[in-house]
């Protein structure tokens, strides 16, 4: 099942790098529409809890590190097949890889510092805005 609904995280190296409104033209331009958004700073303990689902693999206490190491703007996008479309929009995890264009092959500086986080499936994208946004935050 699709939905129109993603969350994404411009990730502390982009949002170091001056890069967030860059990102954000690119997402709204490609037809996606805010639907909430916010900067904040991640604690180590709410970085840990998000990205739980890794806590056994060897990268996990790099991650939360990493993501609790500087601000990271967070938002819910929404647009037909969102999921997916965002997918391709960042393009590949890793920035060698990724296509020409894609968010990540123009901002990221590297597998670890990937410009941007996008959710991998619906039930992900809504577990994931769901631990960020309230109902209140949404428009």
């Amino acid at each position: 099942m699709t939905t129109n609904r993603t969350f994404t995280m411009i990730k502390p190296d982009a949002v170091e790098g001056k890069h967030t409104g860059a990102i954000l033209d690119i997402i709204i331009k490609a037809g996606f529409r805010i639907v909430a958004m916010k900067l904040l700073h991640i604690s180590s303990e709410k970085a840990g809890a998000f990205y739980e689902v890794h806590k056994e693999r060897p990268f996990y206490k790099d991650l939360v590190k990493y993501m609790s190491s500087g601000p990271v703007v967070a938002a819910i996008l929404e647009k037909e097949n969102a999921v997916e479309d965002f997918r391709k929009l960042i393009g590949a995890t890793d920035p060698a890889k990724a296509a020409p264009g894609t968010i990540r092959a123009l901002f990221a500086k590297s597998i670890e510092a990937n410009a941007v986080h996008g959710s991998d499936s619906n039930e992900n994208a809504k577990i994931e805005g769901d631990f960020y946004f309230s109902m209140l935050e949404r428009v």
